[in-house]
């Protein structure tokens, strides 16, 4: 498929969103980009020029994420590519949340994205086709203590986007769940919001802590998924999920493996429970 294509894409002040920007605009596609503080597309203004439209945007704003999807629309009168990229991790074991911490992690990282995603589809489902890309984690697909509700996020994204993906898929529109491992972006560092710890889980979370150096390893670059997401955009049948970094398929299929013995091994039980004998 060809270049040339208009993006919506959240979260462009730094990390993934940034550097998929720069990916688009450097080949010369357009970009609408967002980001809660507009100064930190000023950089991107000044080279790209037209090619870019900086919107200021609060993703948990519903009323202004419409108004941001119409804007884009309006200036560029077209939109190939929405990608869900805002937010953030929450670190702190399940009891220390707080009701505020718990929220506001839904609010971003699961409300944003159904609201972008609901923003955009009309316009998708008036031109005959588009391509949503979720920004999920390998933490959608697997489970960690210390981020757990973080995980909960992801895994109601992922949830939701293949079920988008079904309904949405005679309009011509294509979902795609990028699944990265871990990278050397901000997101465990001051983009990240840590609850309250308390002392009981101060063993849990030493373990936790050696676990994550163990599974992360050596991060990936962030800009060596420019070219990535350039391919899974420009593909005919792009996939519906997709992991970026070198580390997550053998996690999921560890995680997976696991899950399905002890399906298998608790399958009596559970087509006992299907009807009870007369």
């Amino acid at each position: 498929m060809s270049a040339n294509k208009i993006w919506f894409i959240t979260g462009t002040s730094r990390g993934f969103g940034r550097e998929w920007a720069i990916a688009a605009l450097d080949r010369g596609d357009k970009v609408a980009a967002t980001a809660r503080d507009p100064k930190s597309l000023a950089g991107l203004a000044a080279e790209y020029g037209d090619a870019l439209l900086p919107l200021p945007l609060d993703v948990t704003d519903r009323a202004a994420v419409f108004d941001a999807l119409a804007r884009a629309h309006e200036r560029f009168g077209w939109l190939d590519v929405v990608v869900n990229n805002a937010g953030y991790g929450q670190f702190g074991m399940i009891e220390e949340l707080s009701e505020e911490e718990a929220r506001a992690q839904i609010d971003t990282n699961l409300f944003g994205a159904l609201w972008v995603t609901q923003a955009a589809l009309p316009y998708l489902r008036e031109q005959g086709g588009g391509h949503i890309i979720q920004v999920s984690s390998i933490g959608g697909v697997s489970a960690f203590p210390n981020i757990g509700w973080y995980n909960a996020s992801k895994w109601a994204l992922e949830g939701f986007s293949q079920a988008l993906s079904q309904e949405v898929a005679d309009f011509g529109i294509r979902v795609t769940l990028v699944e990265p491992a871990a990278y050397t972006t901000d997101w465990a560092g001051s983009s990240a919001a840590h609850a309250t710890p308390l002392p009981a889980y101060e063993g849990t979370r030493a373990k936790a802590a050696e676990q994550r150096a163990r599974r992360v390893g050596d991060p990936g670059d962030p800009e060596a998924t420019r070219e990535a997401i350039l391919k899974v955009v420009d593909a005919e049948e792009p996939p519906l999920r997709i992991f970026f970094g070198d580390g997550p398929l053998a996690v999921a299929v560890a995680d997976y493996e696991r899950r399905l013995a002890t399906w298998r091994a608790w399958e009596p039980v559970s087509v006992a429970a299907h009807r009870k004998d007369s």
